[in-house]
């Protein structure tokens, strides 16, 4: 795996994010899931205060669909009340039976080992993943590498977790590579890398117009507490993740096909004249 190299944004790159952004922000149903999700996301809660397990709930997430939450919620559960150490100590049955309720118990338990294993290897090379001062691309880059089952989606979801929400990672998924992506009109390499190089557009978009998009918070009414101090990246990728998931995995009949020329996205007039005999949307 070749680290991506970040590349210069185009503006409009820019302007178009913020665009997608202030038009899902003023969506009720994407405002719901995003203020359920911010403080304390249910995914990787910080009620977890071990930045060791948060970066394995963030690698047991994979293959776990919404439904599945509350089972997938339960198993982290379950490990944080044994401890990190504890997991690493645990016999192959013993960590098989723990995840069993998710599946892929081998897949699972690699990237356990393999975490462990990483996370060793950095205290002995004098890294500390949770340094403001650590090179977050060169955490991710090494992360992907190093751990079984790891792509770079999954190692910046882990980094993101271990270092806080507010952090600066805006972590990529794959809805967001195969839909956000072309809804943005943003061209990405193929494989793995797509997601490093969508995370430094949206990354470098946020930087561009922090003020910007945390007006667009205030002015929705979203009840999410962002820090003074930090860009409001956390909000961005929950705004845009939930947007993908409600209007872009269907897609919504409400989805304009003009975008990303399209300000609006959705509820524009471009979908009431394509609802009319002999309309195009």
């Amino acid at each position: 795996m070749t680290a991506v190299r970040r590349t210069t944004v185009k503006p409009q790159e820019i302007q178009r994010v913020h665009r997608l952004v202030a038009r899902a922000a003023a969506l009720p149903d994407v405002r719901a899931e995003v203020e359920a999700n911010h403080d304390n996301n249910r995914w990787w809660p910080m009620t977890i205060t071990d930045p060791r397990v948060r970066m394995l709930a963030a690698g047991w997430s994979t293959r776990v669909s919404y439904r599945m939450i509350g089972t997938y919620a339960a198993v982290i559960r379950a490990a944080d009340a044994l401890g990190f150490d504890a997991l690493v100590a645990s016999t192959e049955g013993e960590l098989a039976e723990l995840v069993r309720p998710l599946g892929l118990a081998r897949t699972r338990t690699d990237y356990l080992r393999s975490l462990a294993d990483l996370l060793q290897g950095w205290t002995k090379e004098g890294v500390d993943p949770l340094s403001p001062s650590a090179n977050g691309d060169e955490l991710v880059d090494d992360f992907a590498q190093r751990v079984r089952g790891a792509s770079y989606k999954v190692a910046q979801c882990a980094l993101l977790t271990a270092r806080g929400y507010h952090c600066g990672i805006v972590p990529v998924d794959s809805g967001m590579v195969s839909k956000l992506a072309p809804a943005l009109g943003i061209d990405l390499p193929s494989g793995s890398m797509a997601h490093e190089r969508m995370r430094h557009v949206l990354e470098a978009a946020v930087h561009a117009r922090a003020g910007d998009l945390r007006a667009l918070a205030t002015e929705h009414g979203h009840q999410v507490t962002i820090p003074e101090d930090a860009e409001p990246t956390w909000w961005v990728h929950l705004t845009l993740i939930y947007f993908k998931r409600l209007y872009l995995n269907g897609p919504s009949p409400e989805l304009c096909q003009r975008r990303p020329l399209c300000a609006k996205a959705v509820g524009c007039a471009h979908r009431d004249r394509a609802d009319e005999p002999g309309g195009r949307g």
